[in-house]
């Protein structure tokens, strides 16, 4: 294995056997040398191939795990994930994570979801066909029969949505949400909620849904967004203070 040198502040930087590892890695996972979904190669074998300790080896998985590019399982060897629209959306929910700790982040992030989930109700009203509405309807059935189980309705009401983001038709729209859900899970299953909770956002579901199948941009946006503001109303007692002004 070898290393480059970078010359930074006059001094000669080398790569540490964990960076270079890592480059080489993902250099072999974007050309299609490690395949998507494939185990990466026992860690003997790495540490044969490349001269490193197994150290290092474990060093680079981590890292190429936290880079989103394999998914690491206890007594599994990691799964080779590449580079794709939910990769790339994992590594910015990492990011997310962090912009949170800023003043007033929690707020200014969950607005970005509302404004977007509102768009995305106004397209449904033209664009849902028949198998849309079908999803839609089958995830509120769902949410209506676990109110009193709030993983599972935390599930469907994931479902809900994420039928809004499948609509259009863009890989990247299915991507965002599945990173607005890594950050929200938590804070969902942490609140303090009742069965009369979960069947006020239920009858959210069915506001927005009754407007979409009545063809009504406006009372589809309108219903999101009185659905969304009800949520973090309850939700924002989950996020630290400096999250919220």
């Amino acid at each position: 294995m070898t290393k480059e040198t970078h010359i930074s502040n006059g001094k000669v930087d080398t790569p540490s056997a964990t960076q270079v590892l890592v480059r080489q890695l993902a250099d072999d996972i974007t050309s299609g040398k490690l395949v998507s979904g494939d185990p990466l190669p026992p860690e003997r074998e790495l540490m044969t191939s490349f001269a490193v300790s197994r150290t290092v080896v474990r060093e680079a998985i981590s890292a190429l795990s936290a880079r989103g590019l394999v998914e690491s399982r206890p007594r599994y060897r990691p799964i080779v994930r590449g580079y794709d629209f939910d990769t790339s959306f994992n590594a910015l929910s990492d990011i997310v994570s962090h912009l949170l700790l800023k003043e007033n982040g929690a707020r200014t992030l969950y607005d970005v979801r509302m404004f977007f989930e509102a768009a995305l109700v106004r397209h449904a009203v033209t664009h849902a066909r028949r198998e849309h509405i079908a999803e839609l309807r089958a995830t509120m059935k769902r949410s209506l029969s676990s109110l009193d189980d709030h993983v599972a309705f935390d599930n469907a009401d994931v479902d809900f949505h994420a039928v809004f983001y499948a609509i259009p038709g863009n890989p990247v729209f299915p991507a965002i949400q599945k990173a607005f859900v890594k950050w929200l899970y938590g804070h969902w299953q942490s609140m303090g909620r009742s069965r009369a909770d979960n069947l006020v956002s239920y009858e959210g579901h069915v506001a927005i849904f009754n407007a979409v199948t009545d063809r009504d941009a406006d009372a589809a946006a309108q219903a999101l967004v009185a659905h969304l503001s009800e949520t973090w109303g309850r939700m924002s007692s989950t996020f630290t203070p400096n999250d919220l002004t």
